[in-house]
């Protein structure tokens, strides 16, 4: 027998073994975790895993936070429990007091290993602090002005193209597309200091290309990610290497090209502007963002750091594609929800429309004032708040630990319960959706879009909570160790985009209706059963508006 098919008998018989352990030991042994109250599981073998990662979930999701109460027991593979949080406290204790017990899950830690190298997505513990300690201040406010104009820059190029094919009057127009293009040449320049896309002709570039297939081949091997810790603690790198090339599935095969392409890609840039970076050349400084590209402060801060802080060249080089990976199809979509909510509330559109145009008067609008454009920052954290994109995130207890509640629930017993004990192994869903939409502290309209709510004092309840998120009191970007270290990048990236786009151009509704779906990252597709992402709206230029 080969050593690859030893390696893959050895991991059938542990993955066998582990199933058989883990059906009987969820069948003999009871949880404290079952008296708390949650919807029943579809089946044993997969519980409320079918309803969790359902496309078309949103109503189980509306469920479970509005009927359940802030701590929901969800049924997992083979009758495994599953948390569902949000109760304040809780999360604070999860994401904050004891994140080092409520870490990632190995699975998705490992998984991202592999894919995109140890970056933020791929440490834990003291090695994430230290890449953290390093990359914080690259990612200040100071930093993020100094991108501003690269932002408007490239966003001027998409207004443009947008324009060119609107010369016969308004038409549809695949709006997710354009803001994944422009999202991938922000990140790109603004990230890497590096082109991707034109925008105004259409080009190829094969790590651009890569980028866009990564996160959907990602999404279709669901099974594959939770199985990839086990097999990556068998054989050596290369054997693990052949292994993946080995197995007889287009869609790991295109996992591996895309993988490859943007390993090689990112080693390329790097080692391209650190050598002239560390030559002094000037040449540096004409660059797309002129030297104040994040890879650049990177690679500075990381020469002038403490030899005890610095980080190996593989480690920037992960810092890279984990940088695009995360920032891509986020702000496109959470841009492309902010449009489609524009359109459905056309009195909000004009609102701030208004606002944008007076703003704009003199030309692009300042950093410092973009940021404190009230109903602009309105309109972003009521998008942000009604629709987290990256919804589905996972926590695993290292240890039996207990859970402080901010109010007592009550038991499916009928107990009355002040804190829950948590076994170690327990799988937590961080409650994005439930903390974001709870009636309790933000009013019975927690469900609608109001943006007006931000243009006057939060309830009581909302600061007396201490939701334990980054921004704004929303669980949006995370909070504590883990959060969104990349929150002002995509703040700013949303803001400029709409502040170009919404005075030259108006955005209805199309023919056919929009439906969003549930997914790493939520995307749209143009019916219920069509499984491509796109998003089509009706586009106009507003002077063609203003002169009928």
């Amino acid at each position: 027998m080969t050593m690859l098919g030893s390696l893959v008998q050895s991991v059938l018989i542990c993955s066998a073994t582990w199933i058989l352990w883990k059906a009987l030991r969820q069948l003999i042994v009871k949880s404290p975790l079952d008296n708390l109250p949650g919807p029943p599981a579809k089946s044993f073998w997969r519980g409320n895993i079918p309803q969790l990662y359902d496309r078309h979930g949103w109503d189980f999701y509306k469920d479970i936070t509005q009927n359940y109460g802030p701590i929901v027991r969800l049924r997992g593979l083979l009758g495994g429990n599953i948390l569902y949080i949000f109760d304040p406290l809780a999360l604070h204790t999860i994401i904050v007091k004891e994140q080092d017990i409520f870490e990632e899950a190995a699975f998705f830690i490992k998984s991202n290993l592999r894919m995109l190298g140890p970056g933020l997505l791929s440490t834990l513990g003291d090695h994430h602090r230290k890449q953290r300690k390093l990359l914080n201040p690259v990612f200040s406010i100071a930093h993020m002005r100094h991108l501003t104009p690269v932002f408007y820059k490239i966003t001027h190029k998409l207004e443009s193209a947008i324009a060119a094919r609107l010369q016969n009057g308004p038409q549809e127009i695949d709006i997710l597309k354009w803001m994944g293009r422009t999202a991938l040449e922000l990140i790109g320049q603004g990230g890497l200091g590096y082109s991707f896309d034109p925008l105004v002709e259409d080009a190829s570039d094969p790590m651009g290309d890569a980028i866009k297939t990564l996160l959907p081949t990602v999404a279709k091997l669901p099974i594959y990610r939770r199985i990839f810790p086990y097999v990556c603690d068998y054989g050596t790198p290369a054997l693990r290497r052949m292994f993946m090339e080995w197995l007889p599935d287009a869609r790991v095969q295109d996992l591996v090209k895309a993988v490859n392409t943007i390993d090689a890609k990112c080693w390329d840039i790097f080692r391209a502007r650190k050598a002239a970076l560390e030559a002094g050349d000037e040449s540096v400084a004409h660059q797309v963002a002129e030297g104040k590209d994040i890879l650049s402060v990177l690679i500075k801060a990381n020469t002038n750091a403490v030899e005890g802080d610095k980080l190996p060249d593989h480690e920037v080089v992960a810092q890279m594609s984990t940088l695009v990976f995360a920032a891509m199809d986020t702000t496109s979509n959470a841009l492309s929800k902010t449009l489609n909510l524009l359109a459905e509330h056309p009195e909000a559109q004009e609102k701030l429309r208004q606002e944008l145009v007076e703003a704009s008067q003199d030309g692009d609008i300042p950093y410092d004032d973009l940021v404190h454009l009230p109903y602009l920052d309105a309109v972003c954290r009521e998008t942000l708040r009604i629709f987290p994109p990256a919804q589905i995130v996972f926590r695993e207890t290292r240890k039996d630990t207990i859970l402080p509640l901010s109010e007592p629930i009550r038991g499916i017993d009928g107990t009355i319960i002040h804190e829950v004990p948590v076994p170690k192994g327990t799988v937590i869903k961080i409650g994005m959706q439930g903390s974001n939409w709870n009636k309790a502290l933000w009013g019975e309209d927690a469900l609608e879009w109001k943006p007006e709510r931000w243009l006057v004092p939060l309830p009581a309840a909302i600061e007396d909570a201490k939701i334990p998120g980054v921004y704004s009191h929303l669980m949006t970007f995370l909070g504590g160790g883990r959060s969104c270290i990349g929150f002002k990048f995509s703040q700013i990236e949303m803001k400029a985009v709409l502040a170009l786009l919404l005075p030259v151009f108006t955005f209805e509704l199309p023919k056919a209706p929009i439906y969003w779906n549930i997914a790493g990252v939520a995307y749209p597709t143009m019916s219920r059963e069509a499984t491509k992402p796109q998003m089509l709206l009706k586009v106009g230029l507003v002077q063609d508006k203003k002169s009928v």
